[in-house]
């Protein structure tokens, strides 16, 4: 962030805090991002939902991402986690 500061990076930041602090806190920092049309924004705010227990949201999330995402293996991926949670 000190050397090349954008959204991206913060989100790439924010993943690695939920290594280290949890999904928690993680989640205030990509929450506070402006990467509405980035499916790889909904994908990590999806994990970090599911992680914190909040489904219904998670779902919501990774139907964002998949709205966004063509890449076949991504959207078996995310279609899969989904899957998981909508049970």
């Amino acid at each position: 962030m000190a050397v090349a500061p954008s959204p991206v990076v913060a989100l790439n930041r924010a993943v690695a805090v939920a290594g280290t602090e949890g999904p928690r806190q993680a989640l205030d920092l990509v929450d506070a991002l402006r990467l509405d049309g980035h499916r790889v924004f909904h994908a990590v705010r999806a994990d970090l939902l599911r992680r914190l227990g909040r489904d219904a949201e998670a779902v919501r999330a990774y139907d964002a991402a998949l709205a966004l995402t063509e890449n076949p293996a991504e959207r078996a991926f995310l279609t899969r986690r989904r899957s998981a949670l909508a049970r």
